[in-house]
């Protein structure tokens, strides 16, 4: 949920039995269809504890958790949106799971399948691998400049 935590409670009586939303400004109260669903996503810890959410709030929803697909899945899922061979995908996915083992050491998240989609897509574009690894993996996942120096690295090692 990208909003203001004080911004959230206005959808808890929504979110919760009494199925309503008040509109203080006109003075009514819209009641939920029975068939309405509420469907909410948010990623815990991203961007720091700012973001977290009250756990008035947190207990108005039931969770699902998502992690990064299998590499296989992965792969796959690369190759088709990126428009890349599956072994150009395979070798990017390897790249991600070395990033993401990096979260440890102080980076706040690893490389998402989003952002290998978009190294995929400058390859396919005509950019060379290494060169659309740093821009689309690299570059994005910090602005520290000791882990960008790593991130580099691992781009450079990887596609030698």
């Amino acid at each position: 949920m990208e909003a203001r935590s004080d911004a959230l409670v206005v959808i808890h009586p929504l979110a919760d039995s009494r199925r309503v939303l008040p509109l203080e400004r006109r003075g009514e109260l819209l009641h939920a269809h029975r068939d309405f669903l509420l469907v909410a996503s948010y990623n815990p810890g991203y961007r720091g504890l700012h973001k977290a959410l009250k756990p008035s709030t947190r207990q108005r929803f039931t969770a699902l958790a998502f992690g990064y697909p299998q590499p296989e899945v992965e792969t796959a899922i690369v190759a088709t949106e990126g428009g890349i061979s599956q072994t150009v995908a395979a070798r990017l996915v390897a790249l991600a799971g070395r990033t993401r083992r990096l979260q440890a050491d102080g980076l706040d998240e690893g490389a998402s399948t989003r952002l290998l989609v978009h190294a995929a897509q400058l390859v396919g574009a005509g950019l060379p691998l290494r060169d659309a690894c740093v821009q689309a993996i690299a570059a994005p996942l910090t602005d520290d400049p000791d882990l960008a120096a790593v991130l580099v690295d691992l781009v450079h090692a990887a596609f030698e």
